[in-house]
């Protein structure tokens, strides 16, 4: 079961959080002390919630310390600072590669402590728990058994037009069906299949899936466009443009049903050879869309050099822009940057009725996330579709 671990040298605060949390079904746990913390043992499932500002030890250095002993909770930061404090905490816990799930400014609104808390609590049942019990991850011969027996299914995530709701296209997200340990996240074995040289076969399956479910949509009379992500692999491959233009030509498709998604690290490597594939994939019709943008270290000089179609906001950006002006100020310069190069602006992570008339007002043209629909198989998308249309 969830457990919440409450971080706060604040008494109270600690107390009225957890009298809070505790009315919203969960169990929870205060440290007045992040010493203290450090001597009980943590699960992957549960949540942390760390007051920034602690005496003996402060924030920062329990953001070390769970980093060093590879902390996997997901972890909430609170501060009474400024934003840009909490910004930059949340960063460094992210380049530790911690589970920041959210950060919250004092007062907290307990609203939005009750939707974050039971959000994070829902999604156990469904990514998080198919891997509860599962915490090895899989090897490299599983994997390789996997790609040639194509073990993979894939889950739709819906693209809406942000004026009127309705569907422009979906995202590709691939699953492994594993025969022994059930439906296995991206998560557990992306980084394997890049690092083992597998992520080009990886990117095959997923992308020939992709198209042939396009065809099978046109077949039925319904023009539903799908996203792709690439690695940085991916873009180094000189013969990718014309695999893919092969895929495309075999199944008798438009190549602009295709958006390729690259994120900006991909991108930092081998700049030239990057520079060359995904020119020539803009030349053959194909879509490209810069993900997670804004999160890289060179994000005009990218924009600049590769002809994009489309433009990702980061969904760190999209989820707290309600709350955080900064964030805010980002999303609409993407939106504005976006637009001045002539590219659609997409925001992911939209996760609330409220993110998404904001988008409307700030002109953004596309957003996805889970306020709209999660990730499905295609038959329960194909429901979610028809739903839609009303």
């Amino acid at each position: 079961m969830t457990k919440v671990f409450i971080i706060d040298d604040d008494v109270q605060i600690a107390e009225l959080l957890s009298t809070a949390i505790e009315g919203f079904g969960l169990v929870t746990e205060c440290f007045n002390s992040a010493h203290d913390f450090f001597e009980i043992s943590v699960s992957d499932i549960d949540i942390i919630m760390l007051d920034l500002n602690m005496p003996d030890m402060d924030g920062i250095e329990v953001i070390r310390a769970l980093a060093i002993t590879g902390c996997k909770a997901r972890v909430i930061l609170i501060s009474g600072h400024d934003v840009g404090v909490l910004h930059s905490a949340e960063q460094l816990a992210q380049a530790h590669a911690l589970k920041i799930v959210a950060s919250l400014t004092k007062p907290i609104r307990m609203s939005d402590l009750k939707k974050l808390i039971l959000d994070l609590a829902v999604e156990l049942p469904g990514e998080q728990q198919a891997m509860e019990g599962n915490h090895l991850l899989p090897e490299v011969n599983e994997l390789s058994e996997a790609l040639k027996n194509n073990d993979f299914i894939l889950h739709y995530q819906p693209q809406i037009d942000v004026r009127t709701g309705k569907l422009i296209g979906v995202e590709a997200l691939v699953r492994w069906q594993h025969k022994h340990r059930g439906l296995v996240y991206p998560d557990m074995f992306i980084s394997l299949a890049e690092e083992h040289n597998l992520i080009g076969e990886l990117t095959d399956i997923v992308i020939k899936n992709s198209i042939s479910q396009v065809k099978e949509w046109l077949q039925s009379g319904h023009k539903i466009p799908v996203s792709v992500n690439i690695s940085a692999d991916n873009v180094k491959g000189l013969y990718l443009p014309e695999q893919l233009m092969d895929v495309i030509n075999n199944n008798q498709l438009d190549p602009g049903y295709l958006t390729l998604e690259v994120t900006e690290s991909a991108l930092m490597g081998e700049l030239v050879t990057s520079l060359d594939i995904l020119t020539r994939l803009r030349m053959k019709g194909f879509k490209l869309s810069i993900d997670d943008f804004g999160t890289g270290y060179s994000s005009l000089s990218q924009l600049h050099r590769i002809p994009f179609t489309e433009l990702k906001i980061d969904k760190s950006f999209t989820m707290s822009m309600c709350n955080d002006v900064e964030s805010r100020a980002i999303v609409k310069t993407c939106i504005m940057l976006g637009h001045e190069l002539n590219m659609k602006v997409v925001a992911e992570g939209v996760e609330s009725q409220r993110e998404l008339e904001e988008l409307r007002s700030l002109g953004c043209d596309i957003a996805q996330g889970y306020h709209i629909a999660r990730p499905m198989p295609e038959e329960q998308f194909m429901e979610w579709f028809k739903s839609s249309l009303g």
